[in-house]
Formats: C-alpha cells, sequence, structure tokens
C-alpha cells in the first residue's frame, strides 16, 4: 500500500500534523510505502518524519516536490496578502493540470494500490478521482471556508474547493476546528502531534537554560516568523528565551536570548518552558496544550481561521491573549497568571485514531478500532 500525503505549503502547520499521523501510521505498518507531496522545506520534513525513520523494518519514506495549493500569501506570520493570493491562485489553476498527469503517471508507475491523505488542497480529490483512489482529508478547515471570509473576488475560488472537499471518502475532522460542511463520513480526532525525543536535560544544559520552567518562555511564530526588535527581550530580564523563528540573530539580541538550534523542534523545548509565545496556528497550540504550556498568543488579522483557534484555546487551554502592540512594545503579561481554560483538557490521542481509521480505510472496512471501542462513520 503506498500512502500519498498531499500536504499544504502554506505553513509548517500542515506538515506538522501530517507528520504525527505518519509516525503513528508507521508505527501500525511499517510495510507500507510513504510519500509527502508538498513544497514544504526538505530540511523541515526531515526533522518532522524523523522518528517515522527510526521505527524497526519501517519502509521508505519517498518526497515528490509539488505545488497543491495556495492557502493565503502572507507578507509575515500576522499578515495576510489578498491581492497576491489571487494572483497565485491563477498561476497555480494554470499548472495543476501538468501536476497531476505527472503525479498520476508516477504513481501509476508504482505498481501498488494508493490511498491519498489531503492536509488540505482541493486538488488532491483530482489526483484522487484520476487514479480511483480513496481519499482521506486530515483538516481543522477548509479553504472554503478562508476563502468565503476574503471578499467577493475569492468567491469562485471557495465554491469550486467546497466542490472538491465533497468528493473525498471519509474527514478526519481536527479539533480547534472550523466549520466543514462537506457531506461526509467524518472522524473526530483528539490532539494531532508529535512528542518530544531529545533529552530534554542535556538540551536545558546545551542551551544553559535554568532548571524552573517558570522561568523559561519559547518564542515562535512559524515558518515565516516575525520581525521583533531584539533589544524588547531586555523588558523582561528575569526570564529566559528561546527564539524558534528563521532568521533570528542572537547576537543582536540581550544575553536572556538565545536562538533555537537548527534541526531542533520548538516542541523539544516545550518541557522546558511553562510559556509559549506565539500567533494564532493549529499544530503549535496542539504541541503546546499535549505539554499543558501556557500560551501566549498574539491576535491574526486577515485569516479566519485565528478566531476560532483563539475561542478554542479559551476553552481548552492555559493563556493570555495579546495584541500585536502590545506583542511590539514588550508587554506580553509574564508577570500575569495564565488564564484556566473555561472547558476541559483535549486528549492527545488524534494522530493514533488518525493512523487507525487509514488502515481501516485502506482495508475497506466499514468500521474502525478506537482505542477499545469499534466506532462507525456519520455524516459530519
Amino acid at each position: 500500500m503506498l500512502i500519498y500525503a498531499c500536504v499544504s505549503g502554506h505553513g509548517f502547520g500542515h506538515g506538522s500534523r501530517t507528520a504525527s499521523v505518519l509516525i503513528a501510521l508507521r508505527a501500525l505498518r511499517p510495510d507500507w510505502h510513504l510519500v509527502v507531496s508538498s513544497t514544504l522545506p526538505e530540511a523541515f520534513l526531515t526533522t518532522a518524519l524523523e522518528a517515522a525513520r527510526a521505527i524497526p523494518g519501517a519502509g521508505r519514506i519517498g518526497r515528490r516536490l509539488c505545488r497543491w495549493d495556495v492557502g493565503v500569501v502572507q507578507a509575515d506570520a500576522l499578515g495576510a496578502d489578498a491581492p497576491a493570493t489571487l494572483v497565485a491562485l491563477e498561476a497555480l489553476e494554470r499548472q495543476l493540470s501538468a501536476t497531476l498527469a505527472a503525479e498520476v503517471a508516477w504513481l501509476s508507475d508504482q505498481g501498488e494500490a494508493v490511498l491519498v491523505l489531503a492536509d488540505v488542497p482541493p486538488a488532491a480529490a483530482q489526483l484522487a478521482r484520476a487514479l480511483g483512489a480513496p481519499l482521506a482529508w486530515l483538516a481543522n478547515f477548509g479553504w472554503e471556508a478562508i476563502y468565503g471570509a476574503m471578499g467577493p473576488a475569492f468567491a469562485p475560488w471557495a465554491e469550486a474547493a467546497l466542490g472538491l472537499y465533497r468528493q473525498g471518502d471519509l474527514l478526519l475532522r481536527c479539533p480547534l476546528a472550523m466549520p466543514m460542511d462537506w457531506d461526509l463520513p467524518a472522524l473526530a480526532l483528539g490532539l494531532t502531534c508529535g512528542t518530544p525525543h531529545l533529552d530534554a536535560g542535556a538540551l536545558r544544559r546545551q542551551l544553559g537554560l535554568p532548571e524552573d520552567p517558570g522561568r523559561c518562555v519559547l518564542v515562535s511564530f512559524g515558518g515565516l516568523g516575525f520581525q521583533l526588535d531584539p533589544q524588547v527581550f531586555a523588558t523582561w530580564g528575569e526570564h529566559e528565551f528561546v527564539v524558534a523563528d528563521p532568521g533570528f540573530d542572537p547576537a543582536a539580541a540581550p544575553a536572556n536570548v538565545r536562538a533555537l538550534p537548527a534541526g531542533v523542534r520548538p516542541l523539544e523545548l516545550m518541557p522546558l518552558c511553562d510559556r509559549l509565545i506565539t500567533k494564532p496556528g493549529y499544530s503549535s497550540f496542539c504541541e503546546a496544550l499535549s505539554q499543558d504550556v501556557g500560551l501566549h498568543v498574539v491576535r491574526r488579522e486577515g485569516f479566519a481561521e485565528a478566531a476560532v483557534l483563539e475561542r478554542a484555546l479559551v476553552h481548552h487551554g492555559r493563556h493570555r491573549l495579546l495584541s500585536q502592540t502590545q506583542l511590539q512594545r514588550g508587554d506580553w503579561q509574564l508577570d500575569q497568571p495564565l488564564l484556566a481554560p473555561s472547558g476541559p483538557r483535549l486528549q492527545n490521542d488524534g494522530s493514533a485514531q488518525a493512523a487507525k481509521a487509514l488502515v481501516a480505510l485502506a482495508s475497506g472496512q466499514p468500521a474502525m478500532l478506537i482505542g477499545t471501542g469499534t466506532v462507525g462513520l456519520s455524516s459530519d
């Protein structure tokens, strides 16, 4: 069996989420052939999938460099560029037919049964249909919801995306989700994220961090990062910061700031830190919630998912919400207690649930074993 994962290049969160599911799937079926098809950087995917390669008897993990969607064009982690997004969507439309033809030909040459897993490019439906392969969506939103909120010019793109999403066989509904009215069988998942695997003590010594997690703060705004005046960290001289954003130069920052080492996931720092300063982002939230790290979240404009994630955080996690102005001037409220969630904690078993569901879908089973009970699929 070949699992072909079409992964959005919009942000690292899609890749982290898919990687966590593929790692869980590899543990169940080490003989299956996994392929990740995306424009996400090779170095990121290598780190994200490292645990899958370490499983005894594991088969290979292939890579196909394909652009399946645009998402939203961003200047930085907190801003959206609507005109540039429209231009990019039109350019993608012109090249998709060639990508589809090439991938159908390549997959046909592999001589294996194929299951398409998509997070969450609409064009994956066209690929699955051309192959006659089952299709599972892994998502907490679809681009139809994002484009639908971006104005009339995006309405045709939203409508087209919705039509393609409704062609799948299964929706693996992630938590912290927007409405997904796709008329598909759906399985609600717990948190979908990896687990730290580096030695926390060794990492603490390497970075020179104190043993008290309450003094340690992780700062991460994803693959695009966010430019802060390095001197603003001096406002919090009693704290030690690890900055995970690309391009950050610790030499220009005060002595209480260091950069995350290359090849180390932000997730590895979470057992050492009590708080994370970040943007609204699905995978960052999942990782922090799974490790019980408090979230100081900077509000994001122009992306409809952000408000949904903020509401979910208030319900499920320890938190404080900051404005972009507060972020820039260093008013990070690290001296304030984290606000308690209004609802229950989420379970950490989403990746394992998704992996079991994919095995069931590939086997043509009408129901799937989740935990200790069999759960049938119901319409979303």
